[in-house]
């Protein structure tokens, strides 16, 4: 059995399995990816497991849980600030850390792509939010998942009570973007002909040419406004 088969026995995925185009998503982080991330991403879709680890994913609905989007590298940029001015201690260079995925509490996941020509090989190191501490699990992101959802790991930085409930997925739903009402165009300018016409009509007493006076022009406006 796969760990990806022991996730899906162990947290079923709501939907069916989706398509990716991982050539052009591989372009867009400039690396290989690691194929049980694949398998997994494909399987699952974008979501969250236990209401606290989300996973960046290729079509994650917002630019804070896109696989591609500006995360990765503002974390690595953060990181590197840390590592350089020794704010925080960091076990492995900021330029091989890539950011794969973060808690409800700000705990980062991240691949250590220390031998980038290999992501399959990529292990997984877990940042504290707010401190120094960090975690190293010696596998794969799916394995990692199935070894904290089943409770054969602990890591420090989650909440004793992670597993309190049964392991559930739930999917992101996408993002409906709000548009602003768009005003309504001026209408149209009326012939004054017409304003004339009308005016003669009504019993006005209107000047052959030249400017129509306000008063006729307002008791137009008035009768014709909707």
């Amino acid at each position: 059995m796969t760990d990806l088969d022991a996730l899906i026995r162990l947290c079923p995925p709501p939907n069916p399995p989706m398509t990716i185009d991982w050539s052009e998503v591989e372009a867009d982080v400039g690396s290989g990816l690691p194929d049980d991330y694949k398998a997994l991403a494909e399987r699952y879709g974008p979501g969250t497991f236990c209401d606290y680890l989300t996973l960046y994913h290729p079509h994650g609905p917002t630019e804070y849980v896109n696989l591609t989007g500006p995360m990765p590298e503002r974390i690595r940029a953060q990181l590197r600030t840390d590592y350089d001015h020794d704010t925080h201690p960091v076990p492995h260079h900021p330029d091989h850390l890539f950011a794969c995925g973060v808690t409800s509490n700000g705990e980062y996941l991240l691949w250590i792509t220390e031998t980038t020509s290999e992501p399959d090989s990529w292990q997984i190191a877990v940042n504290e939010a707010r401190g120094p501490l960090w975690y190293a699990h010696h596998g794969t992101i799916t394995n990692f998942l199935v070894s904290v959802l089943t409770g054969q790991i602990q890591v420090p930085q989650f909440p004793v009570g992670l597993l309190q409930s049964p392991p559930v997925f739930t999917p992101s739903h996408p993002v409906l973007i709000k548009t602003e009402p768009v005003d309504a165009p001026p209408p149209p300018p009326v012939d004054a002909a017409v304003i004339r016409t009308w005016a003669r009509e009504h019993g006005y007493a209107v000047p052959m040419r030249g400017r129509i006076p306000p008063n006729l022009l307002e008791a137009w406006e008035t009768a014709h406004r909707h």
